[in-house]
């Protein structure tokens, strides 16, 4: 069936022109734009003041960040007009291995949003971690061959690149021996050792918080992701990379984002509108979040409303506020007049995945887990700050006869790094500043990105109710209080996401979120997801796994004591 919209302004992603065109679509794909008439068509439609554009792209997202399933994320985005999604599953595989890959994969089939599968590169992200699997070149390998796998993800391990580390280096080679991009991840890396890092043949990088450390990401050929999240928010210290010639090599993407913060405050819509009201061009946002993304990972045909082009449309009341009526995806309409329609989304209960629905392997914890070693003098800890998932490496002299070291006044809570894969019974201990708490503990399954246990809190006792929660609950985030549980978000499938509907999982992190505020908790910090990355040893400069703390420059266990 050949579909017109007529009478609709058409964002041409080519020129940056906004043409008053009509645009014939059939068979999945855009057939011609221009003088078209009804006679052309089985069927019209009339978008009188309307502009048309591409739909969006997330270059660069972790659907388990979402806790959504792909079907119930996709309900979210595609009213914000997200038509397609590059996604990396290193969460899940860090979890399931390879099975992992495939549950995501056949959850995101056929689905109205498109979604590409970028393959995980780092399981685990680096050899201090404790994953619950381990994935070599040769088992990536054969999912290159894959239609919805465009290339390799995020290569974290920037220091496996440098020391051209064999494990690593042959993932690059696959890749580059499939003909498929190669993502990067390098927060800081700079001069030479970016130019050795790039020259690896990696192609992008995400992690970039600084208008100079972008410039140079651009300069030496690049693709800029410019992040805005639900704990790495870039946008506002990116801004002047949406200017002439830089934006012409910038991608817009959302990394992690929780699904109240996409409900409230929109997808890739949310970035353009932040932009334009910071003075940027509304047109040179919408390349970015289209046309560019489809050419930074080789999507042909994908991103522009042209002949041959797949005919995935919006259809804008307004253009600088991205105000979604319609949406076309593969050129039939999946939303209208901001509703979501209808569609069918894969079981994810077939016996086939019952290891992702059982995935959480750790004995019940008693508070006595949770006490520290005393030691003298002072010690190391982790320090947080809001915006950012970069932390600091802070000097702290507890005192272990109260509490044993914590101290609310100071914001100097207990934080613990469990490994939940396998029973090792490992358990990384130490102190960390930033998060606010005043009482109670907080616990989680999500924690970047090997996902073992973590648990952060003012005392044992609400350390290991929380901690027990959540391993009863095979996996979530919860809040304890007094030897109550507060709050809590299940997350049973592989510890990462919620088989409920979205507005469900938004409510629960509101609620959830709502909860830990009031135990203390500044508004400024998000709470989970800040914790979640206390553990990700690959973003500077101090981290917790289940060895203990990890200076990441030199991924190396640090003792809790300080140098003296």
């Amino acid at each position: 069936m050949k579909t017109l919209l007529k009478n609709g302004t058409v964002l041409n992603v080519f020129t940056g022109e906004l043409l008053r065109e009509n645009v014939l679509i059939a068979d999945e794909i855009v057939l011609g734009v221009g003088d078209y008439t009804e006679a052309d068509a089985d069927r019209t439609e009339d978008v009188q003041g309307c502009v048309l554009i591409p739909g969006l792209i997330d270059g660069h997202i972790h659907i388990e960040s979402t806790m959504l399933t792909p079907a119930e994320l996709a309900k979210i985005a595609l009213v914000h007009g997200t038509t397609a999604i590059v996604a990396d599953p290193h969460e899940i595989a860090n979890v399931c291995g390879t099975t992992g890959i495939d549950f995501m994969l056949s959850m995101s089939e056929n689905l109205p949003m498109h979604v590409y599968i970028m393959l995980p590169s780092c399981v685990p992200a680096m050899p201090l971690d404790e994953s619950g699997a381990e994935l070599l070149s040769r088992d990536l390998t054969p999912y290159f061959s894959h239609p919805r796998v465009p290339g390799l993800a995020e290569m974290m391990n920037y220091p496996g690149v440098l020391a051209s580390a064999d494990y690593v280096m042959d993932k690059l080679a696959a890749a580059k021996a499939a003909g498929k991009v190669i993502d990067g991840h390098a927060p800081l890396l700079t001069g030479h050792d970016l130019d050795r890092y790039i020259a690896a043949g990696i192609q992008s990088d995400h992690e970039t918080s600084s208008a100079e450390e972008a410039l140079e990401r651009v300069r030496k050929g690049q693709w800029l992701m410019i992040r805005q999240g639900t704990a790495a928010r870039n946008l506002e210290a990116l801004l002047p990379m949406f200017d002439e010639p830089y934006c012409r090599r910038c991608l817009l993407v959302t990394d992690d984002k929780h699904p109240a913060d996409l409900m409230k405050d929109g997808h890739i819509d949310h970035m353009i509108r932040m932009a334009v009201r910071a003075g940027k061009d509304a047109v040179t946002c919408v390349r970015m979040a289209t046309i560019q993304a489809a050419q930074c990972f080789g999507l042909l045909r994908v991103g522009a409303i042209a002949p041959g082009y797949r005919a995935d449309i919006l259809v804008l009341r307004d253009l600088e506020q991205v105000d979604v009526r319609d949406v076309y995806s593969a050129g039939k309409r999946v939303v209208q007049d901001g509703v979501c329609l209808a569609f069918a989304a894969p079981d994810y209960h077939e016996p086939r995945w019952a290891s992702v629905l059982d995935s959480f392997h750790v004995d019940p914890l008693k508070p006595a887990d949770f006490v520290i070693e005393p030691v003298s003098g002072k010690c190391r800890a982790i320090g947080v700050h809001a915006g950012t998932l970069l932390t600091d490496a802070v000097t702290v002299e507890p005192d272990f006869s109260v509490c044993n070291g914590v101290s609310v006044q100071n914001d100097l809570l207990k934080l613990a790094v469990v490994e939940r894969h396998r029973r090792t019974g490992h358990r990384g201990l130490g102190f960390i500043q930033g998060i606010g708490l005043k009482r109670g503990a907080i616990a989680a399954s999500v924690s970047h990105d090997a996902h073992n246990l973590i648990v952060i809190g003012t005392n044992e006792a609400d350390m290991a109710a929380a901690a027990n929660r959540v391993r009863e609950l095979r996996g979530g985030s919860v809040a304890a209080a007094d030897g109550q549980i507060l709050a809590e978000l299940p997350l049973p499938i592989a510890g990462l996401m919620s088989g409920a509907d979205a507005a469900t999982v938004a409510e629960q992190n509101r609620i959830l979120n709502e909860t830990v505020h009031q135990m203390g908790v500044p508004e400024d910090i998000s709470p989970f997801m800040n914790m979640a990355f206390v553990s990700l040893t690959v973003i500077p400069h101090l981290k917790m796994t289940t060895f203990g703390l990890c200076d990441v420059a030199t991924q190396t266990i640090l003792p809790l004591a300080a140098e003296k």
